[in-house]
């Protein structure tokens, strides 16, 4: 038996039912993914608890909630844990998500780079890769594909990284992709790969992805010319975004852009973030004598 595995079973009999989790086992949850990753369940996610963690049980025949604390807390389950932050991180994106941000990227930051050698743009919640993509899809249209500007894509869940490398997407995709960008950067998928959306070479060699975790940025990143940080901060208590902002403002160069979600405020933050427009705001740090 894996040393994943406790030695408990569960009779075939009760795989069909629901495990219960109990207030105080969901509190435990709530407490323990706070102190891996920053982000806060609200009273109301406890069935999500529930229905995104009972087949991981059951998987590993696990009878109860209890029991599967125990395990995640024990120093050499670094695997399940990481596990468990992937099943309860929430990872909705699609390609050219609120796109006013790359019209804001193509119509106001990019005329204004002075040189191209360099240029590095972060996805910071990068999920299954749509939003890096779409933004090296605007690089690659504006500025070609053998210019040297880097996109990163960076998430605490190391599944949905795994998918984004792929750049692999079902075929529907093609729906939020602008026309003139498909028809240049993207391939439709033939053999194993029928009915799926292919982003091309040219494009997907500009950008990486590798796990970070926002809330405590232990890995080293360059400085950034410009970082997506959107619809991120809304699973976040006050205190905790702060923290987030202060940890991605380090990794922004002088002159940089920070975009968040166009619901998110982050007026007050940070003292040296100028909010040029509702959701984009310039790091403009004053001088230090």
């Amino acid at each position: 038996m894996s040393s994943t595995q406790p030695k408990a079973f569960i009779d075939p009999a009760e795989l069909n039912r629901a495990i219960p989790l109990s207030d105080q086992e969901f509190y435990q949850i709530r407490d323990w993914l706070r102190g891996q990753s920053g982000i806060h369940l609200a009273d109301i996610k406890k069935s999500m608890v529930v229905g995104r963690l009972q087949k991981r049980l059951k998987a590993l025949q696990i009878p109860t909630f209890a029991a599967y604390l125990k395990l995640i807390h024990q120093a050499d389950q670094n695997a399940e844990r990481q596990t468990a932050v992937n099943l309860l991180t929430t990872n909705e994106t699609y390609f050219f998500r609120e796109e006013k941000h790359f019209q804001f990227l193509e119509q106001q930051v990019l005329p204004a780079v002075q040189s191209r050698d360099n240029f590095k743009v972060w996805s910071a919640a990068a999920s299954t890769g749509e939003e890096a993509y779409s933004i090296a899809l605007t690089l690659g249209h504006l500025w070609g594909q053998q210019s040297s500007w880097q996109v990163m894509g960076t998430d605490i869940n190391t599944a949905v990284l795994q998918r984004a490398q792929k750049a692999l997407y079902p075929l529907d995709a093609k729906d939020r992709i602008p026309l003139h960008l498909l028809k240049a950067f993207c391939l439709r998928g033939i053999g194993q790969e029928t009915g799926w959306l292919k982003i091309s070479s040219e494009i997907s060699s500009h950008v990486s992805f590798m796990q970070a975790n926002l809330f405590s940025l232990q890995i080293k990143l360059p400085l950034f010319d410009v970082v997506f940080l959107r619809n991120v901060l809304i699973y976040f208590e006050l205190e905790d975004k702060k923290k987030i902002i202060q940890n991605v403002v380090r990794q922004l160069k002088p002159g940089g852009w920070l975009l968040v979600g166009h619901s998110e405020s982050i007026h007050g933050y940070h003292d040296d973030l100028k909010q040029h427009r509702p959701s984009c705001y310039q790091y403009m740090p004053a001088s230090r004598s």
